[in-house]
């Protein structure tokens, strides 16, 4: 009698350390939404995706492994310019404000400051894995000030989602595996072509390149749209989203995301376009119109402020925070930024979201 009451006992004991020992093995990846900015941002208003991966590290730029305790995970994205590489991993910090550690972070920046922050980060920690001739970048090309300091630059729209350890591990098997070559195209591999192919790893056969709208180019808003879509209708991938803000003094306000249709729509592009071939200016108002809205009215996102980015790794509990994404309605006026409007109400999270293009 004695022996089955210990055995019984020790069955729960292990039952509950097996259920406690469950927690921690949700892991976070997030998909970046980043506006453009700039001369170029004027040109392209596509803007620019990256992946953040909570479970996931770098050990060199162009090498991945498992995070250790502590640390705030990596992000990974497609760029150009950089010494032929396809994909570059930086630490979250460093990334979004060119130095090491939270505490360094300022509230207000000028030129000379983000330069030398840049500077020192890149010479101390990227200098030697990506070589000293990689180039620095400029108006026309890509360069390593891409890899640093984004929040400097432009505002970001994190939408995180739920991962497992087999598909971290899947994703660090994949990319250190193949060869890092860059193949990087503006119109078809993009750095939103990166993020379509890497969130396949986890939602497989869901992002796939449409002719219509964008006439098959991947944009970053498209990305981003089908993401909040997939998380209306599966809500286990616990979808939140979170806004980072620009830090002023470096440039002005970045502004908002546009598809391609919207972009040749609804800017200067579009009398040339009208005055060359009347027919092809209808054609791509009709594919905006039909298929090419994909205007995200993001209410009262939560802002992830510079000493609060562990927010990104916190495990998800439901009903915590929820994503706070909605569909902009079809009259909406095209090209404005996300709205958020002061309101101190509770989040409706995803049920909000009205799917204009379905």
């Amino acid at each position: 009698m004695l022996f089955a009451h210990k055995t019984r006992l020790l069955f729960f004991v292990l039952v509950a350390l097996a259920v406690l020992s469950c927690t921690p093995c949700q892991g976070q990846a997030a998909l970046l939404l980043e506006e453009p900015y700039g001369f170029f941002g004027i040109i392209n208003p596509t803007g620019h995706n990256a992946i953040y991966f909570g479970r996931i590290c770098a050990e060199t730029p162009t090498k991945l492994r498992r995070c250790e305790p502590g640390e705030l995970g990596s992000v990974i994205a497609r760029y150009q310019g950089i010494n032929n590489y396809d994909w570059i991993a930086v630490p979250l910090i460093p990334y979004l404000y060119s130095v090491d550690t939270d505490v360094q972070i300022p509230d207000r920046v000028n030129r000379q400051q983000v330069n030398l922050m840049r500077e020192r980060y890149f010479e101390t920690h990227l200098q030697q894995s990506l070589g000293e001739d990689v180039l620095r970048g400029n108006l026309v090309h890509g360069g390593w000030t891409q890899l640093l300091g984004t929040s400097y630059e432009r505002r970001t729209y994190v939408f995180r989602f739920d991962t497992t350890p087999e598909q971290d591990d899947a994703v660090i098997e994949m990319l250190n595996a193949r060869a890092n070559q860059s193949h990087f195209n503006l119109f078809y591999n993009n750095c939103a072509d990166f993020a379509r192919q890497i969130l396949n790893t986890y939602f497989p056969r869901i992002f796939r390149r449409s002719i219509f709208p964008d006439a098959g180019m991947t944009t970053p808003k498209q990305i981003t749209y089908k993401l909040m879509r997939y998380a209306r209708k599966h809500p286990d991938a616990h979808l939140q989203v979170y806004e980072i803000s620009q830090i002023p003094g470096y440039r002005r306000l970045s502004h908002a995301n546009k598809s391609i249709a919207e972009s040749l729509t609804t800017t200067a592009y579009a009398v040339p376009i009208f005055l060359l071939n009347p027919y092809l200016a209808g054609g791509i108002f009709v594919d905006y119109l039909a298929r090419g809205r994909f205007h995200m009215v993001l209410r009262n996102p939560e802002v992830i402020k510079p000493d609060e980015l562990s927010t990104l790794t916190e495990r998800t509990v439901p009903n915590e925070n929820p994503a706070s994404a909605k569909m902009q309605t079809p009259g909406a006026a095209g090209g404005d930024p996300p709205q958020i409007p002061a309101l101190n109400t509770a989040n409706p999270g995803l049920d909000g979201i009205r799917n204009t293009n379905e």
